[in-house]
């Protein structure tokens, strides 16, 4: 495989990654609390990609393409995931909007410039974990490297070139969402008004469970 067929593949990628989607919004709503909890969901993201990659190589994801119950019943399963992602997002802000209103604390110390949640311990393996699901209950992602992988290896390639390329997403998909996660940590910073900050948080769950609602409709559909 050459370099060029590389640098092809990973530009077709980033034009992909560039288009908001669930791993898009999963990942700007754990940025609303704390960076490395965004960056862990974007390090989840990219891991289910290499995931999807390897079930491909071995020939396990073809089963989506060959059978449409199996993939609705992915995608079905996926919006249930967003929509729960979405309701307990929207839940711990309605959490940390009372916790700070009893104890009169309405945000971050302007000086310091950290969320009011940087106190939180123990988010981050969560954060990596939804993000990982929220890639592997994506059937779309399955069908992107059934459909455009083989676009892109020599006939009678082996395991190796297919995770080769599966990297290659993995790593141009960790590197857009960890731009996510700077931008909206520092927009926090930037900000630091817990009101504006929530109404970010609750926004960002509503999309993610509109989107999961949507994804539950057309698999029900489908």
């Amino acid at each position: 495989m050459s370099p060029l067929t590389i640098l092809a593949f990973a530009g077709l990628c980033l034009v992909l990654a560039l288009t908001p989607g669930p791993d898009t919004f999963l990942v700007l709503r754990y940025s609303m609390g704390r960076a490395r909890d965004g960056f862990a969901a974007a390090v989840g993201c990219s891991l289910g990609s290499l995931v999807w990659a390897a079930l491909v190589a071995v020939g396990l994801a073809t089963l989506l393409e060959q059978s449409a119950e199996v993939f609705r019943i992915v995608k079905i399963v996926g919006g249930l995931y967003l929509i729960y992602l979405g309701v307990m997002a929207f839940i711990a802000t309605r959490r940390s909007a009372r916790a700070a209103a009893a104890s009169g604390d309405e945000g971050p110390d302007p000086r310091s410039g950290e969320p009011a949640t940087a106190g939180v311990r123990g988010w981050s393996a969560r954060s990596l974990l939804a993000g990982a699901l929220s890639t592997l209950l994506n059937p779309k992602v399955g069908l992107f490297f059934l459909a455009v992988v083989p676009q892109f290896v020599p006939a009678h390639a082996g395991i190796g070139e297919t995770m080769l390329l599966g990297a290659v997403d993995a790593l141009v998909s960790a590197a857009y969402l960890g731009a996510v996660v700077l931008l909206a940590s520092r927009m926090v910073a930037w900000l630091k008004r817990p009101r504006v900050t929530r109404t970010l948080e609750r926004v960002s769950a509503g999309i993610l469970a509109a989107l999961g609602i949507g994804t539950v409709v057309a698999g029900a559909e489908g």
